[in-house]
């Protein structure tokens, strides 16, 4: 599956031991086998020559990812619809949140890419990485051990369902309210949409008077919209 001699050729011996144990003390457990980690956390941007990269891991650990927050909304709310539930979930594991997350962790700090790219350190390559460090834990450990981990280590320290819950279960309403108060006018404009990793990722732009005021990404134009949504609220101080 990996390139088991590319970080052999990426670090030294030394180096790498230091890179295991920081990867060991990130997930809290030692793994079987080192060698999906090390493909999880080496993005497409490395300048040494590699066979592989973490996106098709990244697919694998979206499904993951995806499945087991929907059946921990599905338990913890037993008496809410699926609009609530898909809400949440999307609140839960859209592009931004993710990358937040992956930097509060410090997966950044082990993840292997193209540092000398400065472009790439405040993109969402880390959130991306997150994901496919979720899919090696599940081939790894499979999957109720990481269910257990995205527990213990995600939704626990990371995402407060109270606070989840109080923001405004659609904010494009709510910033539509505001527009119309103002007496200005909103559209969501596509930007660009393109394959990645076999998926087709938008980008949409919250317009308002003609003005692009913020940008989401997703996977679909909902979470694009959402995410954009949601930027612009918190540009434009609304409360």
């Amino acid at each position: 599956m990996a390139d088991h001699n590319f970080l052999h050729r990426i670090f030294g011996s030394a180096e790498q031991r230091i890179f295991r144990k920081n990867l060991r003390n990130l997930l809290g457990f030692r793994p079987r086998n080192f060698s999906v980690y090390e493909l999880a956390l080496t993005h497409r941007s490395l300048k040494e020559p590699i066979d592989q990269n973490n996106e098709r891991l990244e697919f694998l650990g979206d499904a993951i990812l995806s499945s087991l927050v929907a059946e921990y909304l599905f338990k913890r709310y037993p008496y809410k619809e699926e609009g609530f539930l898909t809400e949440m979930r999307s609140k839960m594991v859209n592009r931004q949140q993710l990358n937040d997350i992956a930097l509060r962790m410090g997966l950044n700090k082990i993840a292997i890419f193209n540092r000398s790219d400065g472009a790439l350190r405040n993109s969402q390559i880390f959130g991306n990485t997150l994901e496919a460090l979720v899919g090696a834990i599940y081939l790894d450990q499979g999957y109720t051990y990481t269910d257990k981990w995205v527990l213990r280590n995600l939704i626990q320290p990371h995402l407060s369902m109270d606070d989840l819950e109080s923001i405004d279960l659609n904010l494009k309403n709510k910033l539509y309210g505001w527009v119309n108060r103002q007496g200005k006018t909103l559209e969501f404009v596509t930007l660009h949409e393109k394959l990645e990793r076999g998926r087709r990722l938008f980008t949409i732009a919250a317009v308002i008077d003609g003005e692009p005021i913020s940008e989401g990404k997703g996977y679909n134009k909902k979470d694009a919209s959402h995410i954009a949504a949601e930027a612009a609220i918190h540009k434009l101080g609304i409360e």
